[in-house]
């Protein structure tokens, strides 16, 4: 997304379009964001709309948490930094998620904290920002989304800006749960962005740490790998080659997610199924 970033193209003052140019994570900073919305607003519309139209789906990866907390009732908590709300659309309780970064599929003033209807203000924000990747499928010009409670045009998706603090369950669930925990999975993260890379290393020296990853990570923070780790297991390859074969190994019945799955998992649980028969 930086990357690509075209100021030009954002409803902005020229001031904005050059902080933009110099650094382009400012589209989604605390202090742009209460200048003016719209930069956020327009540089998010199309991941915000695809999320109401789920254009993408949850794989296998993210519905073992389901599982597990199913047939098992031991999950704890599943902290996620993805901010695409896909662990929110597997069926687990709101209580058993923690979005480290926050999340694109729930919605509050980012003034006053009043929360907003996911799909009304996806409504919003397809009759009332402008697309500027494909002009021709919006209004001209951007117009404000406003609070229903104090006015102002602060409504956006609950993700974490630049510059703000991460959410008070982060640290206030993480410091109830890591003492306890006997297991912690770490799936498909370099583990290279703080705080939530410090889950790894705030357990006790007693928990057994699963990485289930394409490359060793957290080595840094003290994760083992080889022959003398004592604790820490490597589950080496693609997350839903490495759940699957898990679910398949406990004997859980998965045929009630299969048609929501994307096309590759879909795939993938069929060619293992014949495996297994």
């Amino acid at each position: 997304m930086y990357e690509t970033l075209r100021p030009e193209l954002i409803t902005a003052t020229e001031k904005q379009r050059r902080l933009m140019e110099i650094n382009p994570t400012s589209v989604v900073s605390t202090e742009m964001f209460f200048q003016t919305a719209f930069p956020y607003l327009e540089v998010r519309r199309p991941f915000i709309l695809g999320v109401r139209d789920k254009i993408w789906k949850p794989t296998i990866a993210h519905y073992f948490a389901r599982l597990l907390h199913d047939n098992t009732g031991k999950l704890t908590r599943v902290y996620t930094q993805n901010i695409d709300g896909l662990t929110n659309a597997v069926g687990l309780p709101d209580d058993k998620i923690v979005s480290v970064h926050g999340t694109i599929s729930k919605v509050a003033c980012e003034n006053c904290g009043q929360g907003m209807d996911f799909d009304s203000f996806c409504n919003e924000v397809e009759t009332k920002i402008k697309d500027i990747y494909n002009p021709e499928n919006g209004p001209r010009e951007s117009q404000p989304i406003r609070c229903s409670s104090c006015g102002k045009a602060t409504v956006k998706p609950k993700t974490v800006l630049f510059g703000s603090s991460l959410p008070a369950d982060f640290f206030e669930l993480s410091a109830q749960d890591l003492p306890a925990a006997d297991l912690l999975m770490v799936v498909g993260t370099s583990l290279v962005v703080g705080p939530a890379n410090s889950l790894v290393y705030s357990v006790p020296q007693s928990t057994i740490r699963v990485v289930i990853n394409n490359e060793p990570v957290g080595e840094e923070l003290g994760i083992g790998y080889g022959p003398e780790a004592e604790r820490d297991y490597f589950a080496h390859g693609n997350c839903d080659d490495v759940f699957l074969d898990l679910i398949n190994e406990l004997g859980w019945n998965v045929d009630d997610i299969i048609d929501d799955l994307p096309e590759y998992s879909q795939t993938l649980m069929r060619m293992k199924g014949k495996n297994q028969s």
